[in-house]
């Protein structure tokens, strides 16, 4: 389902592009090159998902994303019409006017503290902690959380969330050109707060301003501002103090991450306590999950927790996605704060944001349909060592359980979730972060890097990246996937350029009359460009797993020598020699059992936990015969389907009455094959999604490279210090593949390889330290490992 974009209703959201005279050398590359207007129209995004909370997509579906009038609204773009009055002077004023004007829910903290200590939760943990004194009186029993009461009081004052929402909004108009959010979608969330609907707000953490941005779109739509679960330990109590005033809610000042919070055994249950009772006082909550780290999936544990044990009768989700262009740099120490916002005096602003809402579920249906059920979450190690260690072409059925998304409590004491709960609360988990990754827009950044990266590493000139520009907004369009950009090509292209520009080398070649595009080769052009191609890859995943399959299946055919399905008169096979062009016949079963393989080394959010990983592997194939890669053949066999006479055995016969007879019942199962297609451009294609997995999958190879320097367990933090420096050596002798050494590759690659047992945790009384496995210290072993991964990088 598409929708048509109203221009007339979308003035203040045209994309700024640079000045004709500064940008000679791209003009008139352009001028012989077609000018496409890119995407008039755009798919409907941000449904819930029909199998999981069916009910709840029939009850949203009238109100959510049908208006194709409504557009896009610039929350910076502030004027008279957004106000009461009119005149000149309101004309100064209409930013000062509009805050004044929206609406603030009130937010009271009466015995708020006081309800928390009595609760039966924290008393359990007060008399397990011993710190409870027997017999005393409510002062006595809030004397042992003395750390705790500016967390629990933490409200919203309605004149200062206009003071600091006046502020948000003169300071993002220096940093970026808009912030978009979809009218479309607010629709649906004024009829979920017109019903009295509990919200908790969720998106996927990028940068430090994810909450800020969300809260300001809120605010500047009439709705109701979130407290916002914020666990950075801020120092300065002036600062601490304005945040809390306006609904963040902070670690405590004696923690220092929320691992070391967690240690505290009040901590876990207090903050269960403080959700209840904000959700009881009708407050909406925002939280950010990391797919890399797993922060925030304990607060999602909590909201689901108190609907199971009935403490809240239900809680509406909303998966938010929120798109850079460009994303800013930003601490919380406050020395840093008034040195960037010096900077902002003489700085122009630049990118756009897109603020996409999904259509908001009820968690209770996700947690008590039992449609949300998936194969049961087994570990990697029992998926995939038969693989390494064996050889084994099958692999098991399950899905990898990534139990590190939801920290075992580290309080001594602490009560540890059952396996059930624990499953489900990482179901739950997982599912968020795809939804959120899913109703992200594709930036015109974006768009470019990834192409840039994967397709035109070594240099592409400006009429050939525009071609592929508008091929590749297509074929987004064409997966429903909404792109945050519109109007001409050339404007889009230059647009993005510009933006691009500290990350690239354009130079114009004197015998040529095309500008030539190539990427910077450092760590820091590489890094931004394969953040911001991220969510490109995030939306061809099922090709780019598809096309690793096919590479695995070559490179083993190629290692052998021997094709077991070679495109010649024989049946037993013979010997490839030279090149093999692709002239090789792949089965279905072990093209899929490849995919199956892959599947299990993803990190979170690309396969969602409702569809198993077997389906999610057909799929991938599936895919690549829709695109053209794969073409589909037959393999002959020696007596045709219907010489039944021929075939061993004799026949059985039905009643006619059989309810499960079927005239298919005698046909023998078809034993499907590929075959990878031979036009001009579908070598390059094949290699473009290689190319998406091979950043992650090289990683996880460098990484078990480097346990070979590992001879002594190390503390966590040198142990991720000693990895980094390793990866960015390792590119440095290499001069590519830098965008191999950011910090979330490895911290992926590192829970991918303790999940599979070759990285063993070891708690100590100076904290975790990472060793190598006593399996895996025979280098043999470890070289397994590494021949598994190879064969997926594409090289």
């Amino acid at each position: 389902m598409v929708q048509q974009l109203n221009y007339e209703s979308n003035r203040d959201v045209v994309i700024p592009t640079t000045n004709q005279q500064k940008r000679p050398a791209l003009s008139w590359a352009l001028r012989n090159v077609p000018v496409p207007l890119l995407c008039k129209f755009r798919p409907i995004v941000g449904q819930c998902c029909q199998q999981c909370t069916p009910d709840s997509l029939s009850h949203h579906r009238k109100k959510f994303g049908q208006n194709p009038s409504l557009g896009f609204h610039n929350i910076l773009n502030i004027n008279e019409i957004h106000t009461r009055y009119r005149g000149w002077l309101v004309r100064r004023l209409c930013c000062l006017l509009f805050v004044s004007g929206c609406r603030v829910d009130p937010s009271p903290v009466n015995s708020r503290q006081e309800r928390v200590c009595q609760s039966n939760r924290v008393r359990e943990a007060l008399t397990a902690d011993r710190r409870a004194p027997e017999g005393g009186d409510s002062q006595g029993q809030l004397q042992p959380l003395s750390s705790f009461p500016c967390i629990i009081n933490t409200c919203i004052s309605p004149s200062l969330l206009r003071c600091v929402g006046w502020l948000m909004i003169k300071m993002f108009s220096s940093v970026f050109g808009s912030i978009q959010v979809n009218l479309n979608h607010l629709t649906a969330l004024h009829r979920a707060t017109d019903e009295g609907s509990l919200l908790v707000y969720v998106y996927v953490r990028q940068s430090i301003m994810d909450s800020t941005l969300l809260s300001l779109a809120l605010f500047c739509n009439n709705l109701r501002v979130p407290y916002t679960i914020f666990p950075v330990r801020i120092n300065n109590s002036f600062l601490r103090w304005i945040l809390q005033k306006i609904g963040v809610i902070l670690l405590p000042p004696s923690a220092a991450t929320e691992q070391d919070a967690e240690m505290d055994r009040l901590y876990s249950p207090i903050m269960t306590c403080l959700v209840s009772e904000l959700l009881h006082e009708g407050q909406a909550l925002s939280v950010g999950v990391s797919a890399e780290s797993g922060q925030g999936g304990q607060w999602l544990a909590r909201i689901r927790q108190l609907i199971k044990e009935g403490s809240v009768p239900d809680i509406t989700v909303v998966p938010v996605g929120i798109s850079y262009e460009y994303v800013p740099e930003m601490h919380m120490q406050v020395g840093w704060l008034l040195r960037w916002l010096s900077s902002l005096l003489y700085r122009k602003p630049e990118g756009i944001v897109r603020i996409n809402f999904s259509q908001p579920f009820s968690l209770k249906e996700m947690c008590e349909s039992w449609r949300f059920r998936v194969v049961k979450w087994r570990p990697l190690q029992d998926l995939l060592l038969p693989v390494i260690f064996d050889n084994r072409t099958e692999s098991d059925f399950g899905q990898r359980k990534m139990s590190w998304l939801l920290p075992s409590p580290n309080a001594p004491g602490s009560k540890e979730p059952t396996n059930q709960d624990e499953d489900f609360s990482i179901t739950i988990i997982v599912h968020l972060i795809f939804s959120a990754i899913s109703c992200m827009a594709v930036m015109s950044t974006s768009l470019l890097s990834s192409l840039l990266l994967f397709r035109h590493r070594k240099g592409v000139s400006i009429s050939v990246l525009c071609r592929d520009v508008a091929w590749l907004t297509e074929e987004l369009l064409f997966r429903n996937k909404d792109v945050g950009f519109t109007g001409s090509l050339t404007d889009v292209v230059h647009y993005s350029l510009a933006l691009l520009a500290p990350h690239l080398i354009i130079a114009a070649v004197p015998s040529r009359k095309d500008p030539l595009v190539v990427p910077r080769p450092t760590l820091a052009a590489s890094l931004h460009l394969n953040q911001q191609a991220h969510i490109v890859t995030h939306t061809f995943i099922l090709e780019a797993v598809g096309a690793c399959a096919v590479s695995a299946m070559l490179y083993e055919v190629a290692g052998s020598g021997v094709s077991s399905e070679v495109r010649s008169d024989s049946r037993d096979g013979e010997e490839v020699k030279g090149d093999l062009e692709f002239d090789v016949v792949l089965l279905q079963s072990e093209l899929t059992e490849r995919a199956l393989q892959l599947c299990h080394l993803l990190p979170p959010g690309f396969i969602p936990p409702c569809q198993s990983s077997q389906s999610f592997a057909l799929d991938a194939i599936d895919s690549l015969v829709r695109c053209g890669i794969l073409i589909m053949e037959e393999v002959p066999k020696d007596n045709p389907i219907c010489d039944f006479w021929k075939r061993e055995g004799a026949l059985t016969w039905t009643t006619s009455d059989d309810p499960y007879q079927s005239d298919s019942d005698c046909e023998e199962p078809d034993f499907c094959s590929y075959k990878v297609s031979q036009p001009s451009r579908c070598p390059d294609m094949l290699f473009f999604l290689c190319r998406m997995l091979a950043g992650h999958l090289r990683t996880l190879y460098w990484t078990t490279s480097f346990l070979d320097h590992l001879h002594t367990p190390l503390p966590e933090a040198v142990f991720v210090t000693q990895l980094s420096s390793h990866l960015c050596d390792t590119a440095n002798k290499k001069k590519e593949h830098y965008e191999s050494c950011s910090q979330e590759t490895a911290l992926a690659a590192v829970r991918t390889l303790i999940d599979l047992g070759v990285l063993m945790e070891e708690q100590r009384e100076e904290g975790v330290f990472m060793g190598v496995t006593s399996l895996f210290k025979l280098p043999a072993n470890r070289q397994k490992v590494q021949r598994f991964i190879s064969k997926y990088l594409y090289n």
